[in-house]
Order: structure tokens, then sequence, then C-alpha cells
């Protein structure tokens, strides 16, 4: 192109009868540029960022030296795991673009990722502070795990080998147990979808399961991503039935991992924290078998000779003894009582008849019988005394037989 622009313009006289446009003159470097430079990685700050609503991002790559426009068309930036913000490093692959309509140049990017921490990373830390801010990784809302589960439902892919490991470790453990696996993609695109519905068809069985295990083997940051988006991560918080999560290996941390209401380290290590050690199950069952058997051991001897105690006693050797007993001793209290009220009924017939005496000796009747009388005025008052009297003054005096009036004409003072 550049020989064909100094073919044109051999001489300054032709080029004034020859001269381009600017539009052509663009046109050309945007050929010459654009056909030049192939994709690359740029490095660089981010600033003066602009978010239009066309969905577009427009901003410039700078370094100490130099900057350069950048744009990132909306399919790119919808796609982005991380927020562009001013003062940003990034890496940017793309390639260089003349803008004929300012004649300027500018690196269209086609993927970016913060410089020295990884887009998914970034993702991963950004999606972690935001929903342990709402609380859904902490410690009070989590469930514990029933000491002896029936039934088990584990989501996974049924040909990987986190089902294989989970069953191998379970069947050494259990005791009793059903376990159900819910298929569910556990890599790739749709494999969130999956897990969210594997979760909602565990929750809504019949009878109702004792435990959900979400279960993955090892892998790459990008392999376990389905177990680090939201969707996965909420539908766990919110299972009502007890979670354990069992995505790849001890290294591995997924946002499902704290989600869930216990980590297990691998799909081996979840089938350890379900079921309890068998041979801990049956050393403890074989001793409260032996505890039960001297329990009631002790308690039948003891009734034994409780039922000895009681055939010896007379109560159930000679019953009919006893009643004799108790009749001969009913029959004594009887007469005693009997000759008890007699000598009461006498003692006080007695009392009654000195009581009568005494009553008779101070009557005023006795005292009459042997001559005595008492004389009163017309209200019935006693006359003791001459004084009382007055000549004319009707009295009436009683004897013992019988009582008669009479008239004052004459008083005696003592």
């Amino acid at each position: 192109m550049a020989g064909t622009l100094n073919e044109r313009f051999e001489s300054e006289s032709d080029g004034l009868t020859q001269a381009v446009s600017v539009s052509e003159l663009n046109h050309q470097l945007k050929a010459v540029v654009e056909g030049t430079f192939p994709m690359m990685w740029v490095a660089g700050e981010v600033t003066d960022v602009a978010k239009p609503r066309s969905g577009h991002v427009y901003f410039t790559l700078k370094d100490d030296d130099s900057q350069i426009r950048a744009v990132m068309w909306r399919n790119v930036a919808s796609r982005l795991k991380f927020d562009l913000e001013n003062g940003q490093s990034i890496l940017c692959f793309g390639g260089l673009e003349i803008y004929t309509v300012r004649g300027t140049y500018q690196i269209v990017v086609r993927k970016a990722q913060p410089q020295g921490v990884g887009t998914l990373q970034l993702a991963f830390e950004k999606l972690k502070a935001r929903l342990n801010a709402e609380g859904l990784f902490s410690y009070e809302r989590k469930k514990p795990l029933p000491s002896h589960p029936r039934r088990i439902g584990v989501i996974t892919s049924p040909s990987g080998a986190a089902v294989h490991d989970f069953l191998v470790a379970a069947e050494n453990r259990m005791i009793g147990a059903e376990i159900f696996v819910i298929p569910a993609q556990v890599q790739g695109s749709g494999a969130a979808e999956t897990i969210v519905r594997g979760l909602e068809a565990a929750a809504m069985m019949r009878p109702k399961l004792d435990v959900v295990v979400v279960a993955r083997g090892g892998g790459s940051l990008e392999d376990l991503w389905c177990f680090n988006e939201e969707p996965v991560v909420r539908a766990i918080a919110q299972c009502p039935v007890p979670t354990v999560s069992a995505v790849g290996h001890e290294v591995d941390v997924t946002l499902a991992d704290l989600a869930a209401d216990v980590r297990a380290l691998t799909p081996t290590d979840a089938a350890t924290k379900v079921f309890a050690d068998r041979s801990g199950i049956v050393q403890r069952v074989n001793d409260l078998t032996r505890r039960l058997g001297r329990a009631m051991q002790y308690e039948l001897e003891r009734r034994h000779v409780a039922l000895e105690s009681l055939a010896s006693h007379p109560a159930m050797s000679k019953p009919m003894e006893m009643v004799h007993l108790r009749s001969r001793l009913v029959d004594e209290f009887d007469q005693r009582a009997k000759q008890a009220m007699d000598r009461r009924l006498q003692q006080s017939k007695s009392d009654v008849a000195t009581l009568a005496a005494s009553l008779d000796a101070l009557s005023p009747l006795s005292t009459l019988a042997r001559g005595y009388s008492v004389t009163s005025d017309r209200d019935g008052n006693a006359i003791s005394n001459a004084s009382e009297l007055t000549i004319g003054q009707r009295v009436t005096t009683r004897l013992a037989g019988g009582s008669f009036e009479s008239v004052v004409d004459k008083i005696d003072p003592a």
C-alpha cells in the first residue's frame, strides 16, 4: 500500500493535481494498520471509563508514558466477569482499528482480565463478599446432620468418579440406609440449572430425605465454576434438607462449600461425615445389649427376692390365721368398749346424784321447810330490813306451804 501511494505521487506537482481526501487517507491508513498488526495482549491501567446505554464500554488504556483508546462492544462487555473501573490494571486481548470518522486509532477488546488475578477468581471473590454480607454463609443458619440418616440423596453425574467413591465409602459404613442418585450435569454450560433442579427434586421427595449430598470430583476453577454460580449457591442455602457439599479435592473451595450445612473435602469424606462408623455403632449396640442384660438380670433377681419374702409372710402362708386374729381383736375391743361405757355411765349417775344433793341443800325451799319465810313487796322484791317498810304497806309472805298477804300497821326498827 505504501508503494502504491509512492507511485501515485512521484513529485510535488503530481500531488497537487492528484490530492486525496481526508476520508480516503484514513481508509488507506485503516487498511495498512489493521492489515499489519495481529491480535495481541496489551497491559495497562484503565481510565476514562464510559458506559453509555448502548451497552458498549469505552475507556483509555495507559501506562506511565503513553495511552490508547479502547472499546469493548456490548456482546463482550456482557460476558465480562468483573466490573471495569478506573484505576484497574488489566490485560486486554484485541486488535487495532482506525476510526476513520475522527482519524484516530483504538484497540477493539475481545477479552479482558484483571492483571495478576484471573477473571473467574475475581468474580468468585466478588460474589463471595456479596453473599457473605447477606448472611448466606453464617454458622447460625446451618442445620446439623442427623445421627443415623436412613434416606440420602446424592446430586452428581451418574457416570462420574464422585458417585462411585461415595457409594464405596458409604457401603462400608451405612446400616439399613437408602441412597438415591439424582442425575445432574456437574461441568460446562447449563450445569448450574441441572444442579438447581436436582436440589428442588430432592426437597420434594417423599418420604422426606434426611441428607442431600452435592458431589463432584476435582478439577480446575473453570471445571468447578458451576458450583460458584449464584443460583446453585442460593439453592443449597435454601434447601430444607441438611446439605453436604463434596466438590473437588481438599484444596478446592467453592461457594457451594460455604453455603452448605457441612463441607466435605472429597466425596469419600462426605460418606464418612454422613454415616457414622459402622464398627463404632456395632460396638455401642453390643455395649448397650450387655448393659441391658445386666440390668434385666438384676431386676429379675430383685423381684425374685421380693416374691420369696412375700411368700414367707404369714398373710400369704396362713391367710385365715390373720383373719381369725383380727376377728378376736375386734371382739376384745368391743368388750372393752362396753365395759368402759358402763363405767362411764355409773360414774355419771353418781355425779348427777351428788350435784342434786348439793342443789337441794342450797335451795330456798329447803330453808322455808325448816320454818322460815320470805316477805316481799308488791313488785316481788324481798324485804330484808324493817326500814324498807312503811305503815299501811301491803306485803306478801311466802311459807314452805303457801303464802299470805298482810298490811303493815306497826314497824319496830332493829
